[in-house]
């Protein structure tokens, strides 16, 4: 249930939402452009043979900068040019609209707190062409193309995960693999007692498990078909969920910034 404070800060953010704003445009550009440009670069592939194994690191490698990126950038704030405002959009507007209490949207135009912004693709669109060109010159041009596509595929895999973290409960993200298991992982992120360590990944969560940030004790292939199952969480992040759900603890313990944890919840955030 959504408590009042969520509920006066999603308010106060609609209102802020430009009236020009329109959410099926913003994802029909991003989508468009990326299947455009993915659709671009496999015409332009020709014998591809082993180049395709490339994808495999680029994606290892992408899955952890994602959890990076979520965890030292989105979670941390720096100021510094546009990292500053990284951070402000993700802990200070998103984790305020969305708890583990309520993470759904109701319109498209709340679009605009589930969705970066286009120039996200457009600074991925010249990193991928950049490592995809250095690529092309270390390996060969069909290497490079791949590195360019697996990026673009990731990003897009992001959003779309994202997407099905955020709308109503329905057949389809509580039954699909992988949906199921990162919609649950990404709840629990949400909830605001462990939201600053935990559960960093939003596509696959391969680092979180790595890296030991996942809400839950078990191994990979575990963490990657969980689904919904809530069996395995750790035992001592319970009492500290348990308490962030309730609207008086959020009412005072909780900033704009994240959660002002007690002795006890810092000792079972660091086990």
């Amino acid at each position: 249930m959504m408590t009042e404070r969520q509920r006066k800060f999603r308010e106060q953010y609609k209102s802020n939402i430009s009236p020009l704003y329109n959410g099926l445009l913003h994802i029909g550009v991003m989508y468009g452009v990326g299947i455009a440009a993915i659709w671009y670069c496999v015409n332009q592939i020709s014998g591809l043979g082993w180049e395709w194994l490339v994808a495999i690191p680029v994606f290892l490698a992408g899955n952890l900068a994602e959890w990076a990126m979520h965890t030292y950038v989105m979670h941390r704030r720096i100021d510094f040019f546009a990292l500053r405002a990284i951070y402000e959009r993700h802990t200070r507007e998103h984790h305020q609209y969305f708890t583990d209490n309520d993470v759904t949207i109701d319109t498209t135009r709340e679009f605009r707190i589930v969705f970066f912004p286009w120039r996200v693709l457009a600074v991925l669109g010249v990193m991928g062409t950049t490592l995809g060109y250095i690529t092309s010159l270390v390996i060969n041009p069909n290497a490079g193309y791949v590195v360019f596509i697996t990026m673009v595929a990731m990003y897009l895999n992001y959003e779309t995960f994202h997407y099905c973290c955020h709308v109503h409960d329905n057949w389809f993200v509580r039954n699909v693999p992988l949906i199921n298991t990162i919609r649950r992982h990404h709840t629990a992120h949400h909830n605001m007692g462990i939201m600053m360590k935990y559960n960093m990944n939003l596509t696959y969560p391969i680092a979180d498990w790595l890296m030991n940030t996942s809400d839950l004790r078990r191994g990979l292939l575990g963490h990657l078909f969980n689904g919904t199952s809530e069996r395995h969480i750790k035992e001592e992040l319970k009492p500290v969920i348990a308490r962030f759900r309730q609207s008086d603890v959020q009412d005072r313990r909780v900033t704009l910034d994240g959660p002002v944890l007690e002795a006890d919840e810092k000792r079972a955030m660091s086990m």
